[in-house]
């Protein structure tokens, strides 16, 4: 082999070779041509087609999908409606869009009921793929599927409320555990049965120099957290005497919680009902009320059927006619504070679902202005909103005994921390109107007001009420939504009410708004450990 290089640069290389047989031609190799030999398709150069296909590709998807399920009523086949969708350049959008809005419209409400829908989305596009219906069609079988499903779930939240509102009704094992190991305890041990409050404290019980605070409770734990936070925010807790009214089968597990954990400062009287010697008057009025009471709760309970549940005005006022606190006997006796405590001339009075933040010595010395009793009316919001309800929250101002005598758009003064003057009390007729107005009620089907003790307490003391700071009360907590958006209010609060059906010491309670409760349960306490209730 022989290379021939010319010396005038490297233009051309002659190779030839000679072998055993006959010489091959020499061959010529030139630059040029290697470069045109080596030309191919690169990476720079399939990324720009790459990136155009990955952007148009989506689109001609989407595009063709439309003109399918187009073709099943404006063409003749699948491919002809393709081909003039792509080429044509008109667009159908909008007829397919006014065409499936008049089916939707088309479509009754009451074939809607009669028609048998399909259970799932995926069944519909079985249904209209293997039977190649029209858009109408589909229209209205989907109008149909997703009334059928807005029912369902219309139905599913009234049972779902339903049964948070009867989880409400019922006693938690761990406060059942409570009251029998406390029961337990006062029959075997002196110490919980020991005189309460000590002999030389007994003096205070009536005497008006003291601040005296009332609570009306059947609940031992409610009852120790009201204590316990009230005492903790008192500038001077040795003023204050407490007094515990409670039913028969509570008195002694009561009595033995107190007696087993005295308070030091305070003094503190567990009375039960049956130690009360009453008038026969009072007597006979106080069973007048609560046969009166035990018939509400009767006509709602016998009449109670499963569809009325369906709907929520029924299904809130058959809620309210069952719920505790309409059946609640110590409730009902509220009326008769002033015979509860008649050596008493102003006291304080707490529900059993509060608890005290700041110190409340400021309303044994509030002037009520001749007023009976001293509550929250107005709002920290302002003129245009009210601290609970309005009265027609309570009234039935479509009955004309209601709209002639009440103004429907006044708030109602809030229940559960009040002041309350006993004396001018006695000086009214509040208790015998209370009286009147449960007759009437009686009379009229009981048809006057909406079920609870609310409703004829506020027509009873119309005209008795003296406001107060809403600083005082703040309720509501016990709801299913409560508004604590605004912490800073929550925690200015001198009193919080867990007024509701979700009580802080049920499972239901809001956990947002519970922990304010929690931290004044004493759960180093052996009973409570015992009975797993935890702070």
């Amino acid at each position: 082999m022989k290379f021939y290089i010319s010396t005038s640069g490297i233009k051309r290389v002659t190779i030839s070779s000679s072998g055993a047989g006959k010489a091959a031609p020499p061959s010529t190799f030139t630059p040029t041509a290697a470069v045109a030999g080596t030309r191919r398709i690169t990476i720079r150069t399939l990324l720009p087609v790459v990136l155009v296909l990955g952007l148009l590709l989506p689109f001609l998807f989407v595009r063709v999908t439309f003109l399918v399920l187009e073709s099943a009523t404006n063409c003749s086949s699948t491919l002809d409606c393709i081909g003039r969708g792509l080429f044509s350049g008109s667009d159908s959008s909008p007829k397919l869009r006014d065409e499936l809005t008049r089916a939707l419209v088309e479509a009754k409400e009451v074939e809607l009921h009669n028609e048998d829908g399909l259970e799932s989305f995926d069944e519909l596009v079985k249904e209209m793929t293997s039977k190649r219906q029209d858009i109408k069609t589909f229209a209205f079988k989907t109008k149909a599927m997703l009334s059928r499903m807005e029912r369902k779930v219309q139905s599913a939240r009234q049972r779902e409320s339903i049964y948070w509102h009867l989880a409400s009704h019922g006693v938690p094992k761990s406060l059942h555990c409570l009251c029998l190991k406390l029961a337990e305890e006062y029959a075997v041990n002196a110490l919980a049965r020991i005189r309460l409050p000590p002999p030389e404290y007994v003096s205070r019980l009536s005497d008006p120099s003291f601040h005296h605070l009332v609570l009306l409770t059947d609940n031992i734990l409610a009852a120790s957290v009201v204590v316990s936070s009230t005492l903790e925010n008192l500038a001077n807790p040795e003023k204050l005497v407490i007094h515990i009214v409670t039913d028969k089968k509570t008195y002694t597990p009561m009595h033995a919680w107190f007696a087993m954990n005295p308070v030091k400062s305070a003094a503190v009287e567990v009375k039960g009902l049956h130690q009360y010697d009453w008038s026969q008057e009072v007597n006979v009025k106080v069973k007048e009320m609560l046969e009166i009471n035990r018939l509400i709760w009767s006509r709602y309970y016998n009449n109670l059927k499963e569809e009325d549940l369906e709907h929520e005005s029924q299904n809130k006022r058959y809620l309210e006619a069952l719920s505790p606190g309409c059946l609640s006997l110590m409730n009902h006796l509220r009326i008769y504070i002033p015979e509860l405590f008649p050596n008493l001339k102003k006291i304080v009075f707490l529900d059993d679902d509060v608890v005290v933040q700041h110190d409340i010595s400021s309303l044994w010395e509030m002037d009520l202005n001749e007023k009976v009793v001293g509550a929250v009316v107005s709002s920290w919001c302002g003129d245009d909103c009210c601290p609970g309800k309005k009265i027609k929250d309570y009234l039935n101002f479509s009955h004309s005994v209601i709209s002639s005598n009440f103004d429907s758009d006044r708030c109602a003064w809030l229940y559960g921390m009040n002041v309350f003057d006993l004396e001018a009390w006695r000086r009214s007729n509040i208790t015998e109107t209370y009286q009147e107005w449960l007759k009437l009620n009686l009379r009229n089907g009981f048809s006057l007001w909406y079920p609870g003790v609310t409703p004829p307490t506020l027509i009873a003391f119309e005209g008795h009420v003296h406001p107060i700071e809403p600083s005082f009360h703040l309720d509501g907590l016990g709801f299913r939504n409560p508004d604590v958006s605004d912490r800073q209010l929550l925690e200015a609060a001198a009193v919080i009410h867990f007024s509701g059906p979700a009580k802080p010491w049920l499972e239901i309670g809001n956990p947002e708004v519970r922990g304010l409760w929690n931290k004044h349960v004493n759960s180093s306490n052996k009973f409570m450990r015992k009975c797993r209730i935890m702070g």
